[in-house]
């Protein structure tokens, strides 16, 4: 996370990106000044302002002027000033707030405005002035400015005139610390993984390591595989040491076993890597494409020949989720055995696994405990394959439990996060929060992915216009304080960012973000 500073503007280097970034406020976006050839503006009051400034490090990102000598502007501006202002008080005049374009969804306002309040007071003034851009009115009242008399300016650059007392700011400044989670030091994950876990997870991940031969472990193994069964309502499930992709893999090299013919479906990235996966375990298959983000065609796919079947749950990539168990029905009425991507499903969603053949899961995803674990349940039992590699044979591990070095800090994390979480309560409070979340997206006018699909509550897909990049408006979250999808290379290449309810996050962070996409974009 970017740390800015903020002091009073001393060097000429800075006051010189003062005056650069005020031209690119007031005379090329609000159309205040007239241009000029230097492509700078000096303010008229420039020798009796103080400029308290916005560093990045030696880039001035923003400014803001203090002046305490009459007449103020809005002297000029308005009849008899003071008529409107409250008596028993030393005014100042706040002006020429500006923020660079790429800096206005983070705490850079508000932390202007806090250091000129804070200069200010310390010379004895107790309240200020400003004129404040109509299209800010309720960031600044929400930090404590009070409207008073007519909109001044003109037609294309409208103030309304304000006023904040030092009492008024002391309660505003309680409020400012909620506007995003970096003004007060936090980070709101967002994206979709590795997640935000809870600090009972923490403190078990930080746990002395144990042998993985040990008693306590084996016990500790036991325990985590069957709250993981109860969660999915599966018969069996094997813990190995890696990410959701040797579980994949696990499952291909139990499908090479079988020597017969199977569909990998695919309406998105993570459909590809399955079918992937297949090639490179040489099964014999037919790779059945649809559109990204749009829902299967179960009729297409159940007049194709197969004897099993390989599909994602969730398409992490588009934010759809699959129809399992229309294809498990298909499945069941045919003797076809059905394989489930369900990494990024498990803990999402409501889950029963009880008929499906083989199906994977991680550590980290919506179960929010760390990376590094990768889960295969399985409906029937699994012998040993003396012709698979060992690591993926799923044999060693029904007969075995632990065949190969396991990390005990990994299973004793995931095992407090599974068992120390209301399902039922997260599943639905997750499910609210995304009805609220998509309808709001929808009337500001922003494109969701799969919307025609069966949608998962967890992940939000947002393809953005394309005068917006989403790699810098990834940015502009970071310095923000929120962490969203938007690195992944299929994401970038179709300038697409995603909001994933994974994890331990705040519930009230949602209408911050909002505020901040809706400004940004």
């Amino acid at each position: 996370m970017p740390t800015v500073k903020f002091r009073l503007a001393r060097e000429a280097r800075e006051l010189e990106q003062v005056h650069a970034l005020q031209y690119k406020a007031f005379v090329e976006e609000i159309p205040q000044h007239a241009p000029n050839e230097n492509q700078r503006h000096v303010d008229r009051f420039h020798d009796e302002n103080e400029y308290v400034v916005a560093l990045d490090g030696e880039t001035v990102i923003g400014s803001i002027a203090v002046r305490g000598t009459r007449p103020f502007s809005l002297d000029g501006k308005l009849e008899n000033l003071d008529q409107f202002l409250l008596t028993g008080y030393r005014y100042c005049e706040i002006r020429l707030l500006n923020v660079a374009r790429d800096h206005r969804t983070g705490n850079v306002l508000p932390g202007l405005i806090a250091g000129a309040f804070h200069y200010a007071t310390e010379r004895g003034f107790n309240a200020a002035l400003i004129s404040a851009t109509t299209r800010q009115l309720k960031l600044y009242q929400h930090i404590g400015f009070v409207p008073f008399g007519p909109i001044v300016g003109t037609r294309d650059a409208p103030f309304q005139p304000m006023y904040l007392t030092a009492e008024a700011f002391r309660e505003g400044a309680k409020k400012i610390s909620s506007l995003f989670p970096a003004a007060r030091g936090e980070v709101v994950n967002l994206s979709t993984g590795p997640v935000a876990v809870h600090a009972d997870v923490t403190a078990a991940f930080a746990a002395a390591p144990q042998s993985h031969r040990s008693p306590a472990f084996e016990e500790e193994l036991r325990s985590l595989k069957a709250s993981l069964c109860a969660l999915v309502n599966a018969s069996h499930v094997e813990v190995l040491l890696g990410s959701a992709t040797l579980g994949n893999d696990a499952v291909a090299a139990q499908l090479s076993l079988l020597g017969t013919h199977g569909i990998v479906v695919n309406n998105g990235e993570f459909g590809e890597r399955l079918a992937d996966q297949a090639s490179r375990a040489r099964l014999d298959f037919e790779h059945v494409n649809f559109e990204w983000g749009a829902p299967f065609d179960i009729a297409a796919i159940a007049d194709r020949p197969f004897d099993w079947l390989w599909i994602a749950a969730c398409e992490t990539s588009t934010g759809v989720l699959n129809d399992v168990a229309a294809l498990e029905r298909i499945c069941h009425s045919r003797g076809a055995k059905l394989c489930v991507d369900a990494v990024s499903a498990i803990g999402a969603v409501p889950l029963d696994l009880s008929n499906v053949w083989l199906a994977t899961g991680a550590s980290g995803k919506a179960l929010a405990s760390y990376p590094g674990l990768a889960l295969v349940f399985h409906r029937e039992p699994i012998a040993v394959s003396g012709s698979l590699p060992r690591y993926l044979d799923l044999g060693m591990y029904a007969r075995d439990g632990v065949p190969f070095t396991h990390s005990s800090n990994l299973v004793r994390a995931l095992r407090v996060a599974v068992e120390g979480v209301d399902w039922t309560s997260r599943f639905a409070q997750t499910s609210a929060a995304s009805a609220w979340l998509r309808r709001r997206l929808a009337h500001l006018g922003f494109e969701i992915v799969g919307e025609g699909a069966m949608t998962a509550p967890h992940i939000v897909t947002i393809a953005l216009p394309r005068h917006v990049r989403s790699g810098e408006l990834a940015q502009a979250f970071e310095r923000a304080g929120f962490v969203i999808g938007h690195a992944s290379g299929y994401l970038r290449q179709r300038n697409w960012i995603q909001i994933c309810l994974m994890g331990e996050w705040p519930r009230d962070v949602l209408p911050q973000l909002l505020r901040m996409l809706k400004t940004a974009v």
